[in-house]
């Protein structure tokens, strides 16, 4: 993305807080979560403990500003290589937290601050606010596909040279490794062999080796946005109840149109999962919803009215015990377009639409 294309990205968010500080009568709003930090710089990085949902700074929008609050430590960097034009900055220093906080009363006086994470008598965001975040434009859907191959590519490349002598450890240190030569941090690497697989849906790695087959799952971000995928590898024939589960996510995916609320996919995949007669797996498990931003920007339950729009990015996780399957999609004009897509790994069609199979290898 051009210096020229990230600028304008920035002045049409800058001028979306505007719109909100003018229809709710706010003085300011700050944004202090990692993921609203990425999405008003268009792809800024505030991060630095990355498991913290807060970051090394906050941005405060104001009618005439947008200034970045950090310190002496981080000032430097974020103005050099995460923040674009558009933004000023006050920095503050590292031992004088308090200051910060202080210069967000200065600014606001007496009128209301709003926050994606309140303090004090802070307000919440409106929820208006948090649609539109939801719906990525070009240049965030640009920077999604590159993001969605490079995850691809990175588990492709992990799962070919899987072992079955290796520990899950050393199975997730490898996708972490791939991913960060490409540029994405490894927010999220579970991996499971034959026996931990059908256990856990959530397995965390752990020093068993993997034997016989095992799944991997990436949480991929980079520039703010995340890349969502699971796959498997089977050191031998893959299991026939992939078929299934593959015909219940379709299912689920054919919901996914504007106009429709993301609580109608959810239940479309329990009537999925009863026609497979899996009464029981829609709760053993959420079946993912929108992504973006976070991993999971909102969860699809059965009372979910968010209303689904073109632009918004979604990651469904239906499963069965041991059994798994996961995209990252984005919703355009033709329906779903799959973004973690690796023409280099093996896939099936079902219902028109490219979904992976197991990897099958006999490199014992």
């Amino acid at each position: 993305m051009s210096g020229a294309e990230r600028a304008a990205e920035v002045a049409a968010k800058l001028a979306s807080l505007r719109e909100c500080l003018d229809a709710t009568g706010a003085a300011a709003i700050c944004l202090r979560g990692i993921d609203w930090f990425a999405w008003v710089t268009a792809g800024g990085s505030s991060a630095v403990l990355h498991t913290m949902e807060t970051g090394v700074a906050e941005v405060l929008v104001t009618r005439g500003d947008a200034v970045i609050l950090t310190d002496e430590i981080e000032a430097a960097r974020l103005r050099e290589e995460e923040v674009p034009t558009g933004f000023t900055f006050h920095v503050t220093p590292w031992a004088q937290v308090e200051l910060r906080a202080r210069y967000v009363l200065g600014v606001a006086g007496e009128g209301l601050v709003l926050s994606d994470r309140p303090h004090g008598i802070e307000q919440p965001l409106p929820n208006a606010l948090r649609q539109r975040r939801l719906v990525l434009v070009d240049s965030e859907q640009a920077r999604y596909r590159l993001l969605g191959r490079q995850a691809a590519e990175a588990m492709t490349e992990t799962m070919r040279a899987a072992r079955p002598e290796w520990t899950e450890y050393e199975l997730a240190g490898a996708g972490a490794a791939a991913l960060w030569r490409r540029g994405i941090h490894p927010a999220l690497v579970l991996a499971a062999g034959e026996r931990r697989m059908p256990a856990y849906r959530h397995p965390t790695p752990s020093h068993e080796p993997i034997g016989s087959r095992a799944m991997l799952v990436f949480c991929a971000r980079k520039h703010g946005l995340y890349a969502n995928l699971t796959r498997f590898v089977s050191f031998g024939s893959a299991p026939q109840e992939q078929t299934a589960l593959m015909e219940v996510e379709a299912t689920g995916l054919a919901t996914v149109t504007p106009g429709k609320s993301l609580s109608a996919v959810y239940h479309a995949f329990a009537a999925a999962y009863n026609h497979a007669d899996r009464q029981q797996a829609i709760n053993e498990h959420h079946q993912g919803g929108i992504t973006g931003y976070l991993a999971r920007e909102i969860v699809a339950t059965p009372s979910t009215a968010t209303e689904l729009e073109e632009g918004m990015a979604f990651a469904f996780n239906p499963s069965f015990a041991g059994l798994k399957i996961e995209d990252t999609f984005l919703l355009g004009p033709q329906g779903l377009d799959n973004l973690t897509l690796d023409p280099q790994w093996p896939a099936v069609t079902v219902h028109g639409r490219q979904r992976p199979l197991w990897l099958e290898t006999h490199s014992w």
